[in-house]
């Protein structure tokens, strides 16, 4: 049986969980994964995929070809949706499937005769980039300071958050609101998931699948804004979960991503984006 583009992604996120390192927790030093030739910033999955390298510009072979260079190390896929045009056999319209592709992109490190941008890998972009995030955010719940937990209460609209001075830094204070703004991006006044508008136990499979979405949106985030994302207490814990559920279904670290990219969007106002 040949190998899906699902267990391709899956297996590389596996093996990152399997050392113990949760691949949406980067510190994002080298700065948010992009095309050098585009300057467009990797999406999705994607984005976390290429992380995992280290670098911060990526070309196909063909860029790399059409701009003289010569590739000398080894290529990381990129996924892609491909719309397949098929005719139903039963009422014989037009039906378009979506069927997920991938190529490859390389370092541009990698690639001699190419020469990339200086990368910002020892500056971290000011705490005010996090602040206007998180004052702009549309249709925002209720941010309520106090107490020691950090914590979203669906019933109503409420995150909870302790104070600034409680964490040890800025950056752990605006990955742990990201976190929870992630979370109540799925009340059913903005998109509506299931695992926030259901009331599940703490440790469930769809807790953790939700937690899983707010881990990797808070990553987005963070990156978006150029500051580093610190480890949730609790994420070992979930650790197991995951890797079960990725070794049992290939597609289900896909399709997380894609509700991480929609709630990063949302949070960020881009709501019409391609989650891809």
């Amino acid at each position: 049986m040949s190998t899906t583009v699902y267990e391709i992604i899956t297996a590389q996120i596996i093996a990152q969980l399997e050392k113990g390192v949760v691949p949406w927790r980067q510190p994002w030093r080298a700065g948010l994964p992009k095309n050098l030739v585009s300057g467009k910033v990797y999406r999705g999955i994607n984005l976390f995929l290429l992380s995992m390298v280290n670098e911060e510009f990526f070309v196909t072979r063909k860029q790399a070809e059409v701009l003289g260079g010569r590739i000398r190390c080894k290529g990381f896929p990129v996924v892609f949706w491909k719309m397949l045009e098929r005719e139903n056999q039963k009422s014989g319209e037009i039906e378009w499937i979506p069927l997920l592709r991938y190529y490859k992109v390389y370092p541009a490190s990698g690639v001699d005769g190419l020469e990339a941008p200086a990368t910002n890998a020892a500056t971290v972009a000011p705490i005010d980039a996090a602040e206007k995030v998180v004052r702009h955010m549309p249709n925002p719940p209720a941010v309520r300071y106090g107490g020691r937990g950090a914590c979203y209460f669906p019933s109503r609209d409420e995150v909870q958050m302790p104070e600034m001075q409680s964490f040890t830094d800025g950056e752990e204070f605006y990955s742990t609101l990201f976190h929870e703004l992630a979370h109540s991006t799925g009340h059913q006044s903005r998109l509506d998931r299931v695992g926030v508008t259901t009331n599940w136990a703490f440790g469930s499979h769809e807790y953790s699948d939700e937690e899983l979405i707010a881990e990797m949106t808070s990553s987005f985030l963070c990156g978006f804004v150029g500051i580093g994302q610190k480890t949730m207490p609790n994420s070992a814990a979930y650790i197991g979960g995951w890797l079960r559920k990725l070794q049992a279904d290939p597609r289900y670290i896909v399709k997380a991503g894609s509700k991480a990219q929609r709630a990063a969007d949302y949070i960020l106002g881009h709501h019409n984006e391609d989650p891809g």
